[in-house]
Parts: C-alpha cells; structure tokens; sequence
C-alpha cells in the first residue's frame, strides 16, 4: 500500500496554515471571557449546525464506523442515524431551555438547579470523561495518518496532538465555529470526489451488490441485532444531549428561535451526510475483501484510489473531522475549568483579561493531556471499544443528571450525586463481568440511574431557599427572552465573516484546481478541478452578498451592542 507523496504533504501543509490564519485573524476579534467560550451568543445558527455537526463527526467516523461499514455493509448507517434522534430531541425540548439560561457553560447552571458541590463534583469528573473521550479521537486520527504517510503510531498522535492544541488556543469559540464551516466544505468536496471513483473501481453499483449482498442489508452483523440498536440509540440519546459541545451551540445563538433552527439543520446533516461519507468503506469489502485491520477500511481505499495531490487533501480533510471535534472539545472544557473550577474556587473576583489568559492557557494543557493519553488508547480494544467502555462508566451517569436537570424540577441534590456515584459503581462493576453482554450491562445501568435520580424527586426537599431558587430558575426556563437580552446584530461583524469565507473558499478552490493538474486525465483530478471551480463559484457569489451589507469602517468587537446604521 502506497503512502502520502511529496504533493500530498503540501496540501495537508497549505491546509494547516489557511486554518492558523483564520483562528489567528479571529483571536484578534476576543477581548472577553463571553466572547472565548460563547461567542457573545451571537453565532449564526447556520454556522452552529454545521458546528454542531462537525464537532460530533471526527476521524473516528472514518476509522470505527468505516471498520463496521467494511465487515457488516449499511448497518454502521443504521448506527450513525442514532445521532439524528438526540437532534430532534433537542428541537423539541432542550433547544429554547439551554438559551434561556443564560449559563456559559453547561456546568453553571448545576449550582442554581441544584448546589454547589454538584456543580463542583460533576465538573471535576466531567473534565475526566472529556479527556478520555477526546484521547479516542486522536488515537483515530493518529491510526489514519499512521497509515497513509508511514510514521509509527505515537508520532503520528504526537504531532497530530500538537497541531490542534496549538490551533485552538488563540481565537476562542468563533474561531470554532468559522474553521468548523470550512473544514465541512472541505471534508464534503474531498468525499465526493472519492464516491464515484469507489463506485467506478467496484465494476458499479449492481456488481458491488452481486459481490456483497450481505452489505447492503441495514441489520447485517451482531451489530443490527435488536437489542443492540436499541441500547445503542438509547446510550446517543443521553451522550449527545448531555455533551458539552452540543449544548454550548444552542446557548450561544441569539434566541431561541435560531436554537431551534439549529438543531433541526443539526438533525438534516447528521441523516444525509453519513451516507456519503461510509460509502467508500462498504466499496472496499468489494476492492479489497482481505483487509486485515477492518478499521483500515476507508485510508486504504483513498491510498488505492486517489491520485497524489488528492491524497493529501483527503487526509487534510481528515484532520480538518477531527479538529473540529478536538477544538470545539477543547473550547467548552477549558470554560468549565476556568469558570467553574478557577473562578469558582480560587479567584472569584478575576478581571475578564485574567479569565481570558487563564481559559487560554487550560486549552494547552487539555492538548497535552489529550495527547500524552491517546498513546495508550489501543490498550482498551480499539477505538469503537474504548468509546463504548468509557462512555458506559462517565457519560451515562453524567449526562443524565444535566439533561432530566433542566427538565425535571423535583429530584434535588444528593440524586443527581447519587446517580453519578451508582452509575459509575455499577458500569465498573458490569464491564468487568464477561458474562454479561456490552447491550444488558448499558441497558442496566440507563434504568439504574434513572431510576435512582427520579427518587429523590419523590421527596419534598426540606430547604425552602432550595424549592424558591429551583421556581425561580424553571421560571425563567419558560419565560421567553425579551429583546433586550438577545444581543445587537452586527451587520458590520458579519461582512467580515462573510468575507472570511469567501477567502478560505478561494484557498480551498485553488488548491484542488492546482493539486488536479498532475492527474487531469484521470476522473478522479477531473472532479477535483470541477470541485474547486465550484467553490471559487461559492466564493464569488458569497463575496457579492457582502456588497449590500455596510462598508467596513472601523474595528469590531463580539461583544459590541450598538447599532451599525448603513451608509
């Protein structure tokens, strides 16, 4: 197996600094703590759902599901749909909730629906699970760039590591947010030019489905069975609506309104876009049935396929899956390190330029973390197994308080610590037990902690403060924002973000044009150069639209609320 040319190393190099460019040019635009982890609650929700959708859709996409998709067929689709429900869930329930609020982070509000060392306790553990899930995910990038460019496994973490550390820190959640929107445009046009060269090398669609019939089955493999879908979706369904990330996107729109369009967009990616992208690895069971790492799947169908240059910008494209995750990652945890941990407990009185360096310098230190800790992840089984074990023993006990907290009024304090205590007990204790099944020990242990934190709502609780704050905060939870609290648009703001992609868009469109020309009589550098034609066409047109829009005159900052009247 071929790995990465020099060509290939220079577009993954070209990426890398549009990416610095942007978070640097944005870091400039963050003069608070508001603004570095909430974006001054003024994130278009366009961008927000295509954030949310990125920052859930990294490398481990392209490395466990690709593995269910190469030995099973569609049924890792069948999988990955379970990210659509905990969408629509939070279009129906959590969205206009998480705006009103009012929080910057999601473990804020755990002191005002519930006390303090709740809050305390489930931020402490909750930036434990966050580091152990985001080492799953630069285990998976690591296993990717192992395989193309031919460096060990811990060189290929490390540098990974570094690199997204060091991108996160300057521009805070906008910068998240902007290179989440043009790492998607780049992760689609990358993918699309590999679906039809898959389809053409398998001989076409009908013969793909003569040679592996099985694959195009949505329960094939232990993994369709009923059961196991079921727990499955029941485990998404807690994990991604208790995630830090997801909530961070419906508080930090305008109202509630853009929190609701958000998801639902959220739910319309996470149903379409998966089909694209697992395609290739249920083509490779036809292009090469004896793979030896199943998790290889999709790295070695781009090696066998693509032509360099375009090699590289698949791999580009898949760091830019991953370091959308681990930025946003990095971006809401280092907010409950700093808000809820530093200025909780040792400088309440903090000035916001002192928040701001602290926040900064919390985001190194997760990279570190992160990186040192991914090293060990193969250790836990693999990437898929190692996301099921830990999300077993945090998430589940974890999220649940959070997500029935804000909808439930009645259960108190020593509930939401109780469920996190039994639930991490009980899914020690059952994932150590080989006779019982991954599906009966999740399934298990979801009942358990629900059950435990609806008891101690069947209490009345004997602290009157306690039952006048909890009203207080349900009542503003169903109290509509007025306008003065959703913040001034910045039409001046948004010309240059607008202008912003417009650029990366011309970026983006030259280096596919330019890394098409070695392979131009082959298909797949004939697609790529109409991939970047296309997004100098996007950029053109995005560029028009700022014409309307006011000139831009003077600096501005997030958190500006004047009104800027038009010329």
């Amino acid at each position: 197996m071929q790995t990465l040319q020099q060509l290939d190393y220079w577009a993954i190099a070209i990426y890398m600094l549009l990416m610095a460019g942007i978070g640097l040019f944005l870091g400039k635009f963050v003069k608070n703590i508001g603004d570095y982890f909430k974006g001054g609650n003024a994130i278009p929700w366009v961008s927000g759902a295509i954030s949310n959708f990125m920052t859930k859709f990294s490398t481990f996409i392209f490395v466990a599901y690709a593995g269910i998709a190469y030995q099973h067929g569609f049924v890792a689709l069948t999988l990955i749909w379970s990210t659509v429900l905990p969408a629509l869930l939070g279009v129906a329930i959590f969205a206009k909730r998480w705006r009103r609020a009012g929080i910057m982070t999601p473990m804020e509000f755990l002191e005002t629906r519930f006390n303090a060392p709740v809050r305390q306790t489930f931020s402490w553990m909750g930036v434990l699970f966050k580091i152990l899930d985001n080492m799953v995910r630069l285990y998976a990038l690591g296993l990717f760039v192992k395989a193309a460019t031919g460096l060990s496994l811990e060189a290929s973490i490390l540098a990974c590591g570094i690199i997204v550390a060091l991108y996160t820190v300057v521009g805070g959640l906008w910068a998240v947010v902007v290179t989440d929107v043009v790492q998607f445009i780049i992760l689609i046009v990358a993918t699309l030019i590999l679906v039809p060269l898959t389809i053409q090398a398998a001989g076409g669609l009908p013969r793909m489905i003569a040679t592996i019939p099985e694959h195009f089955t949505w329960f094939n493999g232990p993994k369709g069975m009923p059961l196991y879908l079921m727990v499955y979706y029941l485990m998404i369904l807690v994990k991604y609506s208790g995630n830090w990330t997801f909530i961070q996107r419906f508080y930090s729109v305008r109202d509630e309104r853009a929190s609701q369009k958000q998801g639902l967009l959220t739910a319309v990616f996470f149903f379409l876009f998966p089909i694209i992208f697992l395609f290739p690895s249920i083509a490779a069971k036809a292009l090469i049935p004896n793979l030896e790492n199943p998790e290889m799947a999709y790295v070695s169908v781009c090696l066998k396929l693509l032509p360099e240059g375009i090699m590289g910008l698949m791999v580009a494209a898949m760091f830019a899956a991953t370091m959308s995750v681990l930025s946003g990652e990095y971006n809401v945890t280092a907010g409950v390190l700093t808000r809820d941990i530093y200025q909780r407990l040792f400088n309440a009185n903090a000035a916001d330029k002192e928040m701001l360096w602290v926040g900064r310098l919390m985001t190194l230190v997760l990279g570190a973390l992160v990186t040192i800790g991914a090293l060990y992840v193969g250790g836990f089984g693999g990437a898929f197994e190692a996301n099921k074990l830990f999300t077993g023993l945090f998430a589940i006990p974890m999220t649940l308080p959070l997500v029935l907290g804000i909808v439930l009024k009645r259960p108190q304090p020593w509930g939401a610590l109780a469920t996190l205590l039994v639930g991490m007990g009980l899914g020690l204790i059952l994932n150590t037990m080989p006779q019982v099944s991954w599906e009966w020990a999740t399934l298990i242990e979801i009942i358990a902690c629900v059950l435990v934190f609806l008891l101690s709502g069947a209490l009345i609780s004997p602290t009157e403060g306690y039952r006048q704050r909890v009203e207080t905060f349900f009542r503003r939870l169903s109290t509509p924002l007025t306008e003065a609290e959703k913040p001034a648009e910045n039409p001046v703001f948004m010309q240059i973000m607008n202008r912003l992609y417009a650029v990366a868009l011309v970026v983006t469109g030259a280096l596919f044009m330019v890394m098409s020309l070695p392979s131009i009589d082959e298909t797949s550098g004939r697609v790529a150069l109409g991939a970047g034609l296309l997004c100098l066409l996007l950029s053109g047109l995005m560029w028009y639209r700022t014409r309307k829009m006011p000139p831009v005159s003077e600096p501005v900052e997030f958190n500006k609320t004047k009104q800027i009247i038009e010329n």
